[in-house]
């Protein structure tokens, strides 16, 4: 089992309840944080002393406050860290449930596990370390269902860029300018046209003004 875990969350009910969750699986070298710079702080000293974590559960969100921070959210934090010591596990513990968020947390900031603050995140807490200690990935059911839905679309870098440039009230004849100072091709109004089109059939919305809001509601943008 994991010997050396850090927790970075804010809010003093939810520290402590993991806090218990990690008592409960006998695992007694645990610190905690409420500020993503003093996780960040924390980390570095470990990596100095040669007695480096081997976990971080984090939240995604923490509140400001008259303290002034570098590091703003846990997604920045999960970055940070990262670079210090690719080899650390993260599992994000967050009430998040939007599902293009989620599936950016595991592709691009490379997380193990999310648990999502819910009835059972007690269980599926437990599970998730269990899981995470032996190489495996943790999304639960209900979740993993919901990426996957939000994967069969298979909206590309391009996709996002023009779904982008609509949230940005760039009016779509003006895209094709867009992406020409971008280097961006396709460019032409028709190429985007088309593909803005098949992006809100795929998603059963009738305008952009539905597209940009089902994309948001998702996480996508």
């Amino acid at each position: 089992m994991f010997k050396k875990i850090l927790i970075a969350e804010d809010y003093e009910s939810a520290n402590l309840s993991v806090q218990k969750v990690l008592e409960e699986l006998n695992i007694k070298n645990v610190d905690h944080v409420y500020y993503c710079d003093d996780a960040l702080a924390k980390i570095k000293k470990g990596i100095r002393k040669n007695i480096p974590y081997d976990l971080l559960i984090t939240d995604l969100s923490f509140e400001e406050d008259h303290y002034t921070q570098k590091i703003k959210d846990g997604k920045e934090l999960i970055k940070h860290i990262k670079r210090e010591d690719p080899r650390i596990k993260v599992i994000v513990f967050s009430s998040e449930n939007r599902s293009g968020i989620i599936d950016s947390l595991f592709n691009n900031y490379e997380i193990d596990g999310y648990v999502r603050k819910a009835r059972s995140d007690n269980k599926d807490l437990k599970q998730a370390i269990h899981e995470i200690f032996n190489d495996q990935k943790y999304l639960t059911d209900d979740l993993q269902k919901s990426v996957k839905n939000l994967n069969a679309y298979e909206l590309s870098t391009y996709d996002h860029t023009l779904i982008s440039c609509l949230t940005q009230g760039i009016l779509r004849k003006e895209i094709p300018a867009y992406l020409q100072k971008h280097n961006i091709k396709p460019n032409s109004l028709s190429s985007i046209e088309k593909r803005l089109n098949q992006i809100k059939e795929s998603l059963n919305v009738a305008n952009n003004e539905q597209l940009i809001a089902v994309c948001k509601d998702l996480g996508i943008i």
